[in-house]
Parts: C-alpha cells; structure tokens; sequence
C-alpha cells in the first residue's frame, strides 16, 4: 500500500485514546508479514520486533503513538447526549461539528450548536464550554440509552481529503499519520542487514500522559529510540519563531529531552545526502512520547522527528506527503546506518 492510501487508511480509523483497538488491530495486520513478531501488550500497545540475527544485539526502538483526541459519552438528556473529552480537545471547534459515536454499532451525530440570529453580541463573544454542548443523534432518549451506552467513545466525522496533489487533510494525522510513516521505514529495511535488533512501538494513550510508551518501553529495554510525531506548521497567522514550514522536510528535536549526538548524527545524514530537513528548538518537555521513553528504566538514548503539521488536534489537520516521504527516508536510512552513527 502507498504512503497515500496508508494514511488515509490508519486516519479514517476511530481510535481515540484509551479505545484504540481498530487502530492497534489494523496495524498489527499490516505488520504480520514484515516481521518477526508482532504482539499487543496489556496497555494496548503494538509492538513489532525485527531480529538482526546477531549474537547480543542491541536494541533499537522507533516509536509513535496511535490515539487520537475525542470525546465520550457521560449522560442522556432528551435523545441528546452529554460528553466530556478525551485528550486536548479544543471546545471552541466543536459546536455545529460532525462526530462519529463508537457504540457496538457506529452512529452519526452532530454537536448542537445556537444559530447566530438566537444569540445576543455579548453571547457570541464568549467561549463554549465542552460540558455545556450536546451531540444530537436523531434518537428519542430510550434508544440513545439502549444504543448508545455510557462510556462510548467518539471521533471526529471528517475522512482524509487530498488537497492538490500532495497535501492530505482530515482527522488523527497525530498521530496516525506517524504510525504510517513507521510501517513504510519497516517496508523499506526489508533485505537489508542490521546491526540491531529493531523495535516498532505504537503506542496508546498519549493524548492523556504517554502512558503507553511508558509502560512499553519499560518492557523492550532499549539502548536507543527514536519518536515520530508531528509538531506545528506555519500558517499565516503564527510568528516564524513559533513553527516549522510545511514542506520544509522532517523536524530534527534538539535539546534535553534528545541524545546530542543522535540529533547530530540525523542532521549529519541530511546534510549529506542533500534532504531536506529543518531544527526544531525544544529547551524542555518535548509533550512527546521521547519525554518517557528518555527516563525509561537507567535511561534511553531518545531522539525525536517530527513531521509539521497544520491545524493540529482538529477535524481537518493538514500535511504534505513530500514531508512525510522525505521522513521516511531519513529514518530508514539512520536504521541502516545505526552502527555508524550511534
């Protein structure tokens, strides 16, 4: 499967954190025939190996989590439902949104919203609160409750729409779009002799407290990890200082949460290779998964790549796939040449 249709197809999936078995399932499925093993641990987690095949080896983890923000059910309130959210979910987005609601079926819903002719200057001026909106379902409240039971989870209602020829936009690009990028690196070391023995790990729950690739590091105990995420892209409205171009190449991390001379030994790739790539500035918590995976056990050696992109932790997050290729590449290519350069 093109890198294309591997996103659209990881994106589409609801998999929102705490609930990411249609992911985790997907994923594991696609991995099977690229690996020596493959399992999901009790946090959910997918964890892939490939063996190098030699005596004592070091491990070597690349990481990227598969939960995306949403929402879930709490309560009913006349064939409406109450929700609370699930990761960092922006409220001021959701009125009028389009939502899909994971029960044993899945259904559709709307979040209510008040047309803006019923609402006064000084209410349109101030924010929505997530606990005071409803997702309306069509349903009378004695079959929201027999359907839709509480604890469901939802996701975003948008699908991944291409964008010119090679922007894609829509749902859970963070970090999904990452966990694809892992699989077509996994694609491209097939044949190829290595020095390690190399780890994919896609982790759970991310969006609330990386508990996943705390837990799974702990288990693999590597030397060495790289964690692919996204990280923000300009728009117009954002100081240069504050993001990365789209279409700028991956994000080498630099800063505490990242092994220096992981970091240099990225950059040094890139350079001489002629790829483009961009510095990505992080002087503490990097909010990724490397932030746990660095102070797994005695420590990790972590580095962190990053793909930029726009409108993050929305319906309709924004990447370029000539970002996302270039990424792949760079990670193949650093597993390939490991021994050298760790």
């Amino acid at each position: 499967m093109e890198l294309r249709e591997l996103i659209k197809t990881l994106c589409d999936l609801g998999a929102p954190s705490g609930f990411e078995t249609a992911a985790a399932e997907k994923i594991a499925e696609i991995l099977q025939p690229l690996c020596d093993e493959v399992r999901t641990d009790v946090m959910g987690n997918v964890i892939a190996l490939k063996r190098c095949g030699k005596a004592n080896a070091k491990k070597l983890l690349l990481e990227a989590h598969m939960d995306e923000i949403g929402l879930i059910v709490t309560g009913y309130e006349k064939g409406y439902l109450r929700f609370a959210t699930l990761g960092g979910v922006d409220a001021r987005m959701l009125p009028g949104l389009e939502v899909r609601i994971l029960a044993q079926e899945e259904y559709y819903g709307v979040i209510d919203t008040m047309p803006p002719h019923a609402l006064s200057a000084e209410d349109m001026e101030k924010p929505f609160a997530a606990d005071k909106l409803l997702i309306h379902t069509g349903m009378s409240e004695e079959d929201a409750q027999a359907r839709i039971p509480l604890g469901t989870p939802i996701v975003f209602g948008t699908v991944c729409t291409e964008l010119g020829e090679n922007g894609l936009s829509g749902k859970s690009f963070d970090n999904r779009a990452c966990a694809a990028l892992l699989i077509k690196t996994l694609e491209d070391l097939q044949g190829c002799d290595l020095d390690f023995d190399l780890y994919l790990l896609f982790a759970t729950q991310e969006e609330l407290g990386s508990r996943g690739a705390k837990t799974a590091t702990f288990d693999i105990d590597p030397e060495y990890a790289i964690a692919v995420d996204v990280t923000f892209a300009l728009t117009p409205d954002v100081k240069k200082s504050e993001a990365l171009k789209l279409r700028g190449g991956p994000a080498i991390g630099v800063g505490p949460n990242m092994n220096p001379r992981m970091s240099n030994a990225l950059i040094r790739l890139s350079k001489e290779n002629d790829w483009p790539y961009q510095i990505e500035v992080i002087p503490g918590n990097s909010g990724t998964d490397g932030w746990v995976i660095q102070t797994s056990r005695e420590g990790v050696a972590t580095a962190l790549v990053s793909l930029p992109i726009r409108y993050m932790h929305t319906p309709v997050e924004m990447l370029d796939l000539r970002d996302a290729q270039a990424t792949v590449r760079l990670l193949a290519e650093y597993v390939k040449k490991a021994e050298e350069v760790l």
